[in-house]
């Protein structure tokens, strides 16, 4: 392929603020998310539920780990509208604002021991605003960053807004073995837990910087410009309500693509974590420095896979991602079993480098699926719908599973099925990749379903 051509330090310029919002927005915004999971894991069944029962407060600590999910499609549809409407940016930035703040409220609760049940009540107010928020972020991200792509380069462009993912992950993991190394199992307990939610304060920090100086991108003006064009009555109609009439099969089969992402990424670093330090009674650091070693690699390889994408096409990355998380499901408990750190490490890190290599190119596949004026609805729906249904239960049915057939077998076969629903869903989608030199419609699968309404990603 030819090199993009070459900018101006103006634009130069442009986009590395474009990159730095994308990566460090989603990177701080997920390190919010991350560390509700790991503190659900790890603190939460205690502090926030009655202690007489262990199992039933891990069950209902994963419920409200699960109520974030189920918020997720919400701000999907409530920022996609918003998104597609007004603007990328306003809309990035209001889901970065209700992140922080949200996530800095948690550690600010007392407990269950100090108000009873409005703890738990409160604080699943706080994880559904947190859902809302990540489900509108994700796509206000993903679309800065492959919309002002050079073309040909969407897929390593959408991989940065991507590297949110490993990096909030390895800060949140980071973060708490810190904690977890320096404080004993009381002052943790008692006060610790509280400091990484107090420390998303620094989100707000990012939505400023984006608010003043991130500039939309072209799509969304023109497609805004073309909306408003259209007259009254189509200028009224929801985006969302538009891309479920023109789209739907492409939102249903994004959904079903991302199912094994999410179900197998929270396997993978939230739930072995309970599984490792509960059933196996291993130490919350070793599993943690495991979390952290496969969080660093993931860095690399999302960029990798997502320029790989570029070359190769969407599917054919997402595809071998998505087989072998399937595949490796098994190996990975007889691995974790061991009790010994470097084999427990090789676990999840080929976990975390299979869920990689779907999500390294997803940003670009997924917003290549959709028109501009409807793109932020349309991706974001498909992707949290999929989540959701993948991610949202994956420790609860884990969890849930091990109790009832004591055995880890019956949960590896749970990541085999999502595995298997994600690779139908994949290869039935259409191709969105298009080579450099090919001057037609990379949204040609959109194109042809909406009947010829679908404008792609500009040209660059």
């Amino acid at each position: 392929m030819s090199q993009p051509p070459a900018r101006s330090s103006g634009k130069s310029t442009s986009l590395s603020r474009i990159i730095m919002v994308s990566s460090a927005g989603s990177a701080i915004e997920w390190f919010d998310f991350f560390i509700y999971g790991t503190a659900a894991a790890l603190v939460f069944n205690k502090l926030f539920f009655p202690a007489s029962d262990p199992l039933v407060g891990t069950l209902l600590a994963f419920m409200t780990f699960a109520i974030g999910f189920v918020a997720r499609p919400v701000g999907g549809i409530v920022f996609g509208h918003f998104g597609d409407r007004v603007g990328r940016k306003p809309a990035l930035v209001s889901a970065l604002f209700l992140m922080g703040g949200s996530t800095a409220l948690i550690g600010l609760l007392p407990t269950y021991d100090a108000i009873g049940v409005a703890a738990p009540v409160l604080l699943v107010v706080l994880r559904l605003l947190q859902g809302i928020a990540v489900g509108g972020q994700w796509g206000g991200a993903v679309l800065i960053a492959t919309e002002n792509a050079p073309r040909g380069r969407r897929g390593l462009y959408g991989s940065f807004a991507q590297l949110g993912v490993p990096a909030g992950l390895m800060l949140s993991s980071l973060v708490f073995l810190v904690i977890t190394s320096t404080l004993d199992d009381r002052q943790f307990t008692a006060w610790g837990w509280r400091v990484p939610f107090l420390c998303s304060i620094a989100l707000i920090v990012v939505a400023l910087f984006a608010q003043f100086k991130l500039e939309e991108t072209e799509d969304s003006r023109q497609a805004r410009q073309e909306r408003e064009a259209t007259g009254a009555a189509e200028g009224s109609r929801s985006p969302v309500v538009e891309v479920l009439r023109r789209h739907p099969r492409n939102v249903l089969l994004a959904a079903g693509a991302v199912v094994v992402i999410g179900a197998g990424f929270y396997l993978f670093v939230t739930y072995m974590l309970s599984y490792g330090t509960t059933v196996l009674g291993m130490p919350k650091s070793t599993l943690l420095n495991a979390v952290l070693v496969g969080a660093a690699l993931q860095v690399p390889a999302l960029m990798g896979f997502g320029a790989l994408s570029d070359r190769v096409g969407r599917r054919a990355v997402y595809l071998v991602g998505a087989a072998g998380m399937g595949l490796w499901a098994y190996p990975a408990f007889l691995l974790l079993n061991t009790e010994r750190w470097p084999l427990v490490t090789l676990a999840l890190v080929v976990g975390q480098l299979l869920f990689a290599a779907m999500y390294g190119p997803q940003a670009a596949f997924f917003s290549e699926l959709f028109s501009a004026r409807v793109r932020y609805s349309g991706a974001s729906l498909g992707y949290q719908l999929g989540v959701m249904l993948g991610g949202a239960f994956t420790p609860i049915v884990a969890t849930w599973l091990y109790a009832k057939y004591e055995s880890f077998v019956p949960v590896a076969g749970f990541l085999v099925a999502a595995a298997a629903v994600s690779c139908l869903c994949v290869l039935v989608l259409s191709e969105t990749y298009q080579d450099e030199d090919d001057d037609d419609n990379a949204s040609a699968a959109a194109d042809a379903e909406s009947g010829g309404n679908v404008r792609p990603l500009t040209a660059r």
